[in-house]
């Protein structure tokens, strides 16, 4: 005989949330779904690092000064934490509203706004907020069903509202928002540092082994493991890697060191939301560079109120074969079937005919009898039988 038996199965709140994002680690690791980019970004760097640790500054720790691999390194590991964290940290996910609040800001739109006439566009859902005596508009995110917060914006590649949204960027692989915006500019300052040094010794190496040897001859110069290639066909492909992204990457870093100093994101910048036509004044920024990137760079980092590792218990039930106890009035079943009985094993289900119950009380008179008493026959059975 089967029995339902209802178990809690835990399950936690990251698989459930809505929006195009990935985790891992159990909901530690939040990343977008389109991480090609941000691989192509780990090869970069991890290749052009190993050629120069491998070849360039072995040779240069012993010409010039062993602190060049050292110095080096330290850029190397901090431009690939400040990557990572950029990478794998939630940007300021603002929860999506729940049905109940969903509902209740509709109806007080819909208060605010009244009754809209068929055929007739119903107003921008916007509210007014000031902030240092400047007014600032709240928009309406029809997907998320909130108000957004003051400078937040939704993600059309993440499908998330962000608060603070600077931009999304797939060399990251995340939006860059409040959360991670600190780390994401050390990593673009790190990286052109580190694009530079590399470039730099690069030349230094090049020129070294031509004043020793010739030019000609360090060309041709091969290493011991790799004697079909040659060293300085390398060091050019290095040089040519740090020539091409020193100018993307410095470019960036500028741009952001810009925007630090304004305390504006690019989403602002991109639509002039404090400059050009609307001849609007900052009301986030100081007015002073320094006020301005200790906020952005030094200031307490929110909590994530993405609650990612909640549980959610939810309920399956299952069948399980086992004897149930009968009662001493309950008779077992007959062991063999009918045709138009289920067999074994096949969940058949057949009409079943009612069959009237009759009671003690609901007997004439004259036929109900105590429990311990026999059966009387009748007048008219004993005439019959003579």
């Amino acid at each position: 005989m089967s029995v339902m038996v209802a178990r809690k199965k835990v399950v936690r709140k990251w698989e459930k949330l809505p929006g195009r994002n990935t985790f891992c680690c159990d909901g530690r690791i939040m990343m977008a779904r389109q991480k090609g980019i941000f691989y192509l970004t780990l090869f970069l760097i991890l290749g052009t690092c190993a050629l120069f640790f491998a070849f360039e500054c072995r040779y240069l720790a012993v010409q010039l000064s062993p602190a060049i691999p050292v110095f080096a390194a330290v850029l190397f590991l901090f431009a690939m934490a400040t990557l990572l964290r950029t990478s794998f940290s939630d940007p300021g996910v603002i929860p999506r509203a729940l049905p109940d609040e969903a509902a209740f800001i509709e109806m007080e739109i819909e208060a605010t706004n009244g009754t809209v006439p068929q055929g007739q566009r119903p107003p921008p859902r916007i509210k007014n907020f000031q902030i240092n005596n400047q007014i600032v508009k709240l928009k309406y995110c029809y997907t998320c069903k909130i108000f957004r917060p003051p400078r937040a914006s939704h993600c059309s590649i993440c499908d998330n509202c962000v608060e603070r949204f600077d931009h999304h960027c797939p060399w990251v692989g995340n939006c860059v928002g409040k959360r991670n915006y600190r780390y994401f500019y050390l990593f673009i300052l790190s990286l052109s540092l580190l694009t530079i040094y590399i470039f730099t010794f690069n030349i230094v190496y090049v020129a070294l082994k031509s004043l020793k040897i010739g030019f000609l001859n360090t060309l041709k110069e091969t290493p011991g493991t790799y004697p079909s290639m040659s060293l300085t066909v390398l060091t050019v492909l290095e040089v040519l890697i740090c020539f091409f992204t020193l100018w993307s990457v410095v470019g960036l870093t500028g741009f952001h060191t810009f925007l630090v100093a304004l305390n504006q994101t690019t989403n602002e910048d991109i639509k002039g939301s404090w400059t050009g036509k609307n001849r609007v004044q900052n009301p986030y920024s100081h007015g002073n560079i320094v006020k301005n990137c200790c906020e952005v760079l030094c200031g307490p980092l929110p909590p994530s109120v993405l609650d990612r590792r909640g549980i959610l218990q939810q309920e399956e039930s299952t069948a399980q074969e086992g004897s149930c106890p009968r009662g001493p009035g309950v008779q077992e079943p007959p062991a063999t079937q009918g045709p138009g009985q289920a067999q074994e094993g096949h969940s058949v289900l057949s009409p079943q005919v009612p069959v009237p119950s009759v009671n003690n009380a609901e007997m004439p008179e004259e036929k109900q009898r105590t429990p311990g008493e026999l059966p009387v026959p009748s007048p008219d059975a004993g005439r019959a039988e003579q």
